[in-house]
């Protein structure tokens, strides 16, 4: 039988400038459980690549090792996820692959870290599926490619937006040309008073761990834009500013538990409440000294709170971008302007539609995992010119990110299906696109001058992605 490195080979893999539908396809030897390792054992990586899997996907993968600097974290993960007792805890990632050999590694570290444990999982011959995003800057980010291209092994970014269907709707309907030949985009997404300022709470808040949230936030949105107008961005434009968040010289070192200002602030959070969150960081400070409950108001914050992109893409389509942290309201609306119509989306925009929970209970119902949320239908817009509009109601299940996480995860493991029609998985090209636009935006915020995408690493924007089989 054949190693299981050169049989995930052989069924799929992405490629520099290519998308497969079959990257990973761990079912079919039946007697062969594919060996994976989580690097980063925070809630994001505890819970959707280490919980989940272990729930959903056991016939056909297990955990061999978990890797975390923190000590108490990566052993409070192992009985979270609940790995087994086979499964090693280390804290150093070359002792970990030295005395293993795994067949996919999996990386939820602080985004700045992502390449590094990339680029070591496949000098050492391993796939690799990452968070997104791919990485924090340009510099990093041609590391990667040149890692890849020396390496016979291949990288996954985990886009999940790209796999609900509501965006899939969006796609279908672009691919068919329903408003003719795409000619703009406008794009703004807002985030709450509660989601939103939970990132300047965390590492997020601080570009050396983040690069900003135009990269950990708006990779999201940069790919998804990327996907729906199958081009490459070409040239960057952006404005961005702190101006709600930070900047308050005297929050230095302060957190809600320790902060005089519980009783008014009304951005107290009491982290003891929350027990996940509680058991996962507090407990576990005395090692790294990571903060989960920092105030927002810190000095140390150095990322922007709002931000404004404008981007020229290879095929001559314009795109506008807004990010708001600090907004009234979370959601998002997407407007496409093409040569025989307009094409408008939006989820949980109050004005626009009934929106039932309440913004505190928003974010924690799209994080679900459980499966169980019923399923609505979310209109979006057809106008075709000349035409009365048309609208089309699509298909919405809350939980899992929009439905998003479940299809992401069964292509990935499972695999069971034809070839996918919309190209949904993304590889290491997709991953840098979408971080280079985020970064050709923080260096034009700096420079007040528009930034070349090519002139950022080796990859030069194509005008249609090229798709090879």
């Amino acid at each position: 039988m054949q190693n299981r490195r050169e049989f995930l080979t052989l069924v799929g893999t992405i490629a520099a400038g290519a998308v497969v539908a079959d990257p990973l396809k761990a079912s079919v030897l039946a007697d062969s459980k594919m060996k994976v390792v989580l690097v980063g054992t925070g809630i994001r990586g505890n819970s959707f690549w280490g919980k989940r899997l272990v729930d959903v996907y056991s016939d056909i993968l297990e955990f061999v090792a978990l890797v975390d600097i923190n000590p108490g974290r990566v052993k409070y993960a192992a009985d979270y996820i609940g790995v087994g007792p086979d499964c090693k805890t280390y804290t150093d990632f070359d002792e970990m692959i030295s005395e293993n050999s795994p067949d996919l590694i999996i990386v939820t570290t602080p985004d700045a870290t992502h390449h590094e444990y990339i680029i070591k999982g496949l000098k050492n011959g391993v796939d690799v599926l990452t968070e997104k995003p791919l990485t924090t800057d340009e510099d990093k980010c041609q590391q990667i490619l040149d890692a890849e291209r020396l390496s016979k092994r291949k990288v996954i970014v985990g886009f999940n937006y790209r796999w609900s269907p509501y965006s899939t709707k969006i796609k279908e309907l672009l691919m068919n040309k329903a408003i003719g030949d795409l000619v703009s985009v406008d794009f703004t997404w807002m985030l709450n008073t509660s989601h939103g300022a939970s990132y300047f709470r965390r590492w997020h808040g601080q570009r050396e761990w983040s690069g900003t949230l135009l990269i950990h936030k708006a990779t999201h949105h940069f790919d998804l834009l990327n996907w729906w107008i199958d081009s490459d961005p070409a040239e960057v434009f952006a404005y961005g500013d702190l101006e709600f968040y930070g900047r308050r010289p005297e929050k230095s070192g302060v957190n809600c538990r320790n902060c005089d200002e519980k009783a008014t602030c009304p951005f107290y959070w009491d982290i003891t409440k929350d027990k996940t969150a509680y058991n996962l960081y507090v407990k576990n400070e005395q090692y790294d000294g990571y903060i989960r409950d920092n105030c927002l108001f810190r000095p140390e914050i150095n990322i922007y709170d709002k931000m404004n992109v404008n981007v020229k893409y290879a095929n001559n389509v314009i795109l506008n971008y807004m990010l708001t942290t600090y907004s009234p309201w979370e959601g998002w609306r997407v407007a496409f302007n093409g040569t025989e119509g307009r094409l408008e989306a939006f989820l949980d925009v109050p004005y626009l539609e009934e929106v039932k929970l309440s913004q505190d209970e928003l974010h924690a119902a799209e994080m679900d995992q459980s499966g169980n949320a019923d399923i609505r239908y979310k209109p979006m817009i057809l106008h075709k010119l000349w035409s009365k509009p048309e609208t089309i109601e699509v298909g919405f299940q809350r939980g899992g990110h929009g439905g998003g996480d479940v299809r992401l995860h069964d292509q990935i493991f499972r695999n069971d299906q034809e070839q996918d029609k919309y190209l949904h998985m993304a590889g290491t090209r997709d991953g840098a696109m979408s971080i280079l636009i985020g970064t050709a935006a923080r260096n034009s915020i700096e420079s007040g001058e528009p930034v070349s995408v090519a002139s950022l690493t080796t990859l030069q924007p194509r005008a249609k992605r090229i798709v090879k089989s």
